[in-house]
């Protein structure tokens, strides 16, 4: 058994596009040599800046031994069939093929046994095609090259069985770089070229040249690092795993060290300090003891550079001096929004346009003071005058230089603006939190005026897009109308609001004067539910008792939709539940049968009177008593006492079938049992449709 070792060497790859080229890398090559034959015992990819790498173990050196058969004609056939097989598989006569018994008679069959090649011939040539179909989010060309790739590439290791393979890539104008068994190792601490025979003498090698080839590895590191710096200044590093995985790819010989923010800029908010850190300069923000930042940042240098040392100084000046100059932007931008009050800006987000066929920001704004106004009825606390002030102003930090520098302070930067106009805190905390929650991990708003806010900006958003009929297909969702389903999702069950969604959506629709369209209720209805079992799915509630109760029709109260559920899963539960479904399967399917066989419904009133025998007629009591209990239950949102009068159907219905044969030979005796049967399943769908449920 021998192993592969497989390098790309180039330019930096951009840090977002390593793990998933590594994965792909991996990807297309063991499916190759899965598709080749060439079976291995493991195989890992890795990741630098400059590199992609991969490792298989336990290759064999030679191609098994692979055995085909062809069918050919039966013996006796027509000599046209057989000259046609001769010709087709390069055969001088018949007894080069093998005559061999069939239970349909005697054929011939070709049997070819063809040799493996050695593993050395095959990989150069599925390399190469692994190579060139790494699929990039983005690519480029360089120089006279016509291949596309990520960044210019500069060298390709590829070694097996401690060998350089032969073979090279194409890259245009008949160059090509050749596979080889040397590479790089730091750009600037160890340039020189070294070379390689094993994947555990390139990871050393790597090593010794100031790389740390496993992303992991590097990670670790970097958070190791910054969390002793920070702890010998008496601080913590703030948590923010996309910024440390995004410095993992920035790096091969990770080394972190601590600068000072300039005090002169310690009064712009925190999150304008770590925004622009982050964004920017990809520094780690640090805060003290009770949560509030810390005048420290954290950078991570690609750099030989120990704490102390007249290199890390020169490095942390260095960045000191850069933070500067984008700390006073926006000290400036800071100082210039806050001279003119947010009101004043809100005549402006006409010049924004939200989308060609709904309007401007300025047209969004006008409808979520309505709908959130609107939508205050049903939210307990909330005052409607605020909720009208913080929907006004949730958009106006869009024509601010703080927000066109930092997009992503929008928001958070109107609740400062609003708070220094003399706005209420409730006012100002609407105006920052009306985006949240932007994902499941994102803390959802609790505050009266901010959940109004918030659901009118994302239902107003989802009704209009469902009026141009602008939908999520397939894994698209170009406008994110699937995340704002899930948020308003969130507003409402979080905060147990008792929203009529239907009411509130038509709201929404009528606030879009100048645009005609069809009633989107119902389909977004049905969108909220597709979403409700993605939700539900991860808390482990099963999607077909979503789909049983909303089957119903009509349920757009999402906490009540919720209870339903939670008293169907528990009524399944129980022995009681769990009988009953059988049952009702039972009695439906003996109807679904007749009803195709006789070519008629038995859906109508059964007939008291024509009842025989005791367990019919006991059955049809209980389905009265059941019905009308589950009703009163119903009507007081009791759905564990409506889950209670249907558990007590279960014994006359086992009654029944034990006792009661429903194809009679008097057919109108049959007829209304049948419509007997039928009516459980019409009494049962006053708590869910039980012919949606699984299992």
């Amino acid at each position: 058994m021998a192993e592969l070792l497989v390098e790309l060497f180039s330019e930096e790859i951009p840090a977002r596009m390593q793990a998933r080229g590594a994965d792909d890398l991996k990807r297309l090559v063991t499916d190759a040599l899965k598709a080749a034959n060439l079976t291995f015992n493991s195989s890992a990819a890795y990741a630098t800046p400059r590199r992609l790498a991969l490792m298989v173990e336990g290759l064999p050196t030679q191609q098994p031994d692979v055995t085909e058969e062809k069918k050919g004609p039966k013996q006796g056939a027509p000599s046209q069939a057989v000259e046609g097989f001769m010709k087709a598989n390069g055969l001088a006569s018949l007894d080069e093929a093998e005559l061999r018994e069939t239970d349909k008679g005697a054929f011939y069959f070709l049997v070819r046994r063809i040799a493996g090649r050695p593993t050395a011939e095959v990989l150069p040539e599925l390399l190469a095609k692994a190579f060139a179909e790494l699929p990039w989010p983005k690519s480029m060309r360089w120089a006279y090259d016509s291949q596309r790739w990520v960044r210019p590439l500069h060298g390709i290791v590829a070694v097996f069985d401690g060998k350089a393979l032969p073979g090279s890539v194409t890259m245009g104008d008949e160059r090509g770089i050749a596979f080889g068994n040397r590479t790089q190792g730091h750009r600037f601490l160890a340039p020189d070229a070294f070379g390689v025979s094993s994947f555990a003498d390139y990871r050393d090698g790597l090593r010794a040249a100031k790389v740390i080839l496993d992303p992991a590895e590097r990670r670790e590191i970097i958070e190791g690092q910054a969390a002793a710096l920070a702890k010998q200044a008496g601080l913590t590093v703030k948590d923010d795993a996309g910024l440390l995985d995004e410095v993992t790819g920035l790096v091969e010989w990770p080394q972190v060290l601590m600068g000072r923010i300039g005090a002169a800029f310690m009064d712009l908010p925190a999150e304008v300090l770590s925004t622009s850190m982050r964004s920017h300069q990809k520094y780690f923000s640090t805060e003290k003891a009770d949560g509030a930042l810390a005048d420290r940042f954290l950078v991570v240098a690609n750099m030989e550079a120990p704490e102390g040392s007249e290199r890390a100084a020169t490095i942390v000046a260095g960045n000191e001096r850069v933070l500067r100059a984008r700390l006073a932007d926006a000290r400036f931008f800071w100082d210039q929004d806050r001279q003119r009050p947010l009101s004043s800006r809100v005549p402006a987000l006409k010049d924004i346009v939200f989308h060609a066929r709904l309007g401007t920001v300025a047209d969004k704004v006008s409808r979520l003071e309505s709908l959130a106004a609107e939508i205050s009825t049903y939210v307990p606390g909330a005052d409607r005058d605020e909720v009208r002030s913080a929907a006004r102003l949730a958009k106006a930090d869009l024509t601010t230089g703080m927000v066109g520098e930092f997009p992503e302070l929008q928001g958070v930067m109107g609740r400062y603006y609003a708070l220094n106009d003399g706005e209420g805190p409730a006012v100002a905390d609407a105006v920052a939190e009306h985006y949240a929650p932007l994902g499941p991990n994102d803390r959802c708003p609790s505050a009266p005026v901010s959940v109004c806010v918030a659901l009118a900006d994302k239902i107003d958003t989802l009704v209009g897009f469902w009026m141009i009929d602008e939908k999520p297909t397939g894994s698209k969702d170009p406008y994110a109308l699937r995340r704002a389903a899930l948020g308003v999702i969130r507003l409402i069950v979080e905060n147990r609001l008792r929203l009529p969604l239907i009411e509130i959506f038509a709201a929404a629709q009528a606030e879009y004067a100048g645009l005609t369209a069809a009633p989107v209720a119902d389909g977004l209805l049905d969108f909220f539910a597709e979403r409700l079992k993605v939700v539900l799915r991860d808390q482990g509630v099963r999607h077909d008792l979503i789909t049983a109760v909303m089957a119903r029709g009509g349920e757009d109260d999402l906490v009540r939709l919720l209870a339903r559920v939670e008293a169907l899963r528990s009524f399944l539960d129980s022995d009681d539940g769990a009988n009953l479904l059988t049952a009702y399967r039972r009695a439906a399917n003996i109807v679904r049968i007749e009803e195709k066989k006789d070519k008629r419904a038995y859906a109508g009133a059964v007939q008291a009177d024509s009842l025989r025998q005791a367990e019919e007629k006991t059955l049809f009591s209980h389905l009265a008593d059941a019905s009308e209990g589950a009703q009163i239950a119903l009507r007081s949102e009791d759905f564990t006492a409506a889950m209670a009068a249907m558990a007590r159907l279960r014994q006359p219905v086992d009654a029944f079938f034990d006792e009661v044969t429903v194809n009679a030979e008097d057919k109108a005796l049959r007829e209304n049992r049948l419509q007997l049967l039928s009516a459980i399943g019409a009494t049962l769908a006053a708590v869910a449709d039980f012919s949606k449920i699984e299992g």
